[in-house]
C-alpha cells in the first residue's frame, strides 16, 4: 500500500510540475475584458513575461514590459522558485520509493528522503498557489475598483493552470507523506550482568549436593 501511494504521489507531483512550467511560461494570466473593448476583433492578454495582442486574422504582436511592478516581480520569484523546488522534489521522490534499488540505502533512511520530497512538493505548491492567487487578487481589485483609469482584465487560462498544478503538487506530496509511516520503537532490552567481588564484595551462593541435603520424609 505504502508503494501505491508513493508512486501516485510521485505521477502527480510531475503532472503537477508541468502544469507550472505551462503556467509559468504562459501569456494568458490576463485578458482584456471584452466589456471594455469596442470590437471583438481584437485581443490584449498579458503573462508575468509580456503583453500581446491578436485580431481575427491571427496575427499575434508581443512585447516585452518597458516596467516591472513590485508584484510582478514577486510573483515570477514564487514561479521560478517553485519549479526549482519542483524538480528537485521528483529526484528526491524518486531516491526514496520503495520499489527503486540505488545503492545500498536502509528503508528507514529512504523513507525521510520520500518524506523530505513530499514536504519540498507541498512548499512548491504552497509557492505556486500563493503567486496565482496574490496576482488574481489584482486583476479583481483592478475590474471592480471605479477609480481605475486603466483597462480592465478578466482572469485567463494561466492562473488557471497554476491553481490546477498547485493542487496536485499538495495532493501529491501529502500522498507520499502519508507513505512514510514511523517505524515502531522497541526498546533495547537491558542485559545486567552479575560479576563476583572475590575480595569481600558480592558474594554469590550455590546450592549444597545432594548428599547434605535433608531427607524427605512423608506421612501417610
Amino acid at each position: 500500500m505504502g508503494v501505491c501511494l508513493q508512486v501516485l504521489g510521485l505521477v502527480l507531483g510531475i503532472v503537477s510540475w508541468c502544469l507550472q512550467s505551462s503556467s509559468t511560461t504562459s501569456h494568458t494570466w490576463k485578458v482584456r475584458s471584452q466589456a471594455e473593448t469596442v470590437t471583438t476583433s481584437s485581443w490584449q492578454f498579458e503573462g508575468l513575461w509580456m503583453s500581446c495582442a491578436a485580431t481575427a486574422l491571427g496575427s499575434v504582436q508581443c512585447s516585452k514590459f518597458k516596467t516591472v511592478l513590485a508584484h510582478l516581480q514577486a510573483c515570477r520569484a514564487l514561479m521560478i522558485l517553485s519549479l526549482i523546488l519542483g524538480l528537485a522534489s521528483i529526484i528526491v521522490s524518486i531516491l526514496g520509493l520503495k520499489c527503486t534499488k540505488i545503492g545500498r540505502i536502509a528503508e528507514q533512511v529512504k523513507e525521510q528522503v520520500a518524506l523530505s520530497g513530499g514536504v519540498l512538493f507541498i512548499l512548491s505548491g504552497v509557492f505556486t498557489l500563493t503567486a496565482v492567487s496574490w496576482y488574481a487578487a489584482r486583476i479583481i481589485n483592478e475590474f471592480y475598483d471605479p477609480f481605475h483609469a486603466g483597462l480592465k482584465f478578466e482572469m485567463g487560462t494561466g492562473l488557471y493552470l497554476g491553481w490546477a498544478s498547485s493542487g496536485l503538487a499538495i495532493l501529491g506530496g501529502s500522498l507520499l507523506c502519508c507513505s512514510c509511516r514511523r517505524s515502531a520503537y522497541t526498546p533495547t532490552p537491558r542485559q545486567f550482568s552479575y560479576h563476583s567481588n572475590s575480595s569481600g564484595g558480592q558474594s554469590i551462593y550455590k546450592a549444597a549436593p545432594d548428599s547434605e541435603s535433608t531427607s524427605t520424609k512423608a506421612y501417610v
